[in-house]
């Protein structure tokens, strides 16, 4: 693995896209179907807080905590969005099927305080770009409850002081259940996904690989292959209130039968993240335009 730097400002800046990525996409529960059709602002913006608990790879056993401050975004462009389904930039879009860009990122990891990377090189934060192929499978008929199948396959690009470099690709296929107004609970708004997660060699090797020379007793050398890596699990809470919102989110991992199991780099194969924000609603457009929900 090469070791980039990575300046004290654009850590926060990848942490807010992350805190952003998931409001927006937490945010995908907060209103109740509004029907075919119907008319929302062309964009709401906000601000508010989160306290995040995220481990620092997928496998680490070291996890750090985080409150920082956290955007709330959406808008309803007839090319770029920012709703239920992310920020993204729209390709193609019939009532069915869409298929659009989405971005988001990840955090840097330092070689300095992961034990299991203890001498290794640091690793960049990264953006992840990409397609995504959204398609809607069922929709009950008061339009309470929808399940899609969505696929996002996401190149990375690290940051930081030095030239640019991949971090590979991947693919995360999953089912995912939108439930408004849950136990009959107005306003209160449910999302869950669940589905396997699939990388190139370049991808795991990035995050698992143990090169010869930093080779120790306790870490062998080990050299990863693509295929499988492992599978997800979350659910977010939400509810939109007249001038704020709020919201939670649970994610769990599984990394076994991961090609990469047996790196000494991977300290648990199974863990949880968490986070909670609020944010309040300082603005909305004039501007109606038509949604499909």
């Amino acid at each position: 693995m090469m070791s980039h730097s990575f300046s004290a400002l654009s850590r926060p800046l990848i942490l807010t896209a992350m805190l952003c990525a998931w409001a927006v996409q937490a945010r995908a529960q907060t209103d109740a179907p509004a029907g075919h059709g119907a008319l929302k602002p062309l964009w709401e913006a906000g601000m508010g807080a989160a306290a995040l608990s995220l481990p620092d790879y997928r496998g680490s056993d070291q996890s750090r905590e985080y409150v920082l401050p956290m955007p709330y975004l959406v808008y309803r462009g007839e090319f770029i969005k920012a709703d239920r389904d992310g920020a993204y930039a729209q390709l193609f879009n019939n009532r069915h099927v869409k298929l659009g860009l989405a971005a988001s990122a990840n955090l840097p990891v330092s070689g300095n305080k992961n034990r299991a990377r203890e001498g290794m090189p640091s690793l960049s934060g990264s953006l992840e770009v990409g397609p995504a192929l959204d398609l809607s499978l069922y929709q009950s008929p008061d339009g309470q409850v929808r399940l899609k199948f969505r696929l996002p396959i996401s190149g990375g690009i690290t940051l930081g002081h030095e030239s640019l470099s991949s971090t590979g690709w991947q693919a995360a296929p999953h089912l995912n259940v939108d439930i408004a107004n849950v136990a009959g609970l107005s306003g209160w708004n449910l999302g869950a996904l669940i589905g396997p997660i699939y990388a190139d060699q370049h991808r795991n090797a990035y995050y698992y690989d143990v090169a010869p020379q930093y080779a120790r007793a306790d870490r062998p050398a080990f050299e990863s292959a693509g295929g499988y890596a492992g599978s997800q699990f979350a659910t977010a809470l939400s509810k939109r209130f007249d001038r704020y919102w709020v919201g939670a989110f649970v994610r769990y991992d599984s990394l076994r039968g991961a090609v990469f199991e047996d790196s000494a780099l991977v300290k648990k194969k199974s863990y949880f993240a968490a986070g909670i924000g609020m944010a309040w609603i300082f603005g909305q457009s004039s501007t109606l335009v038509p949604v499909e929900d």
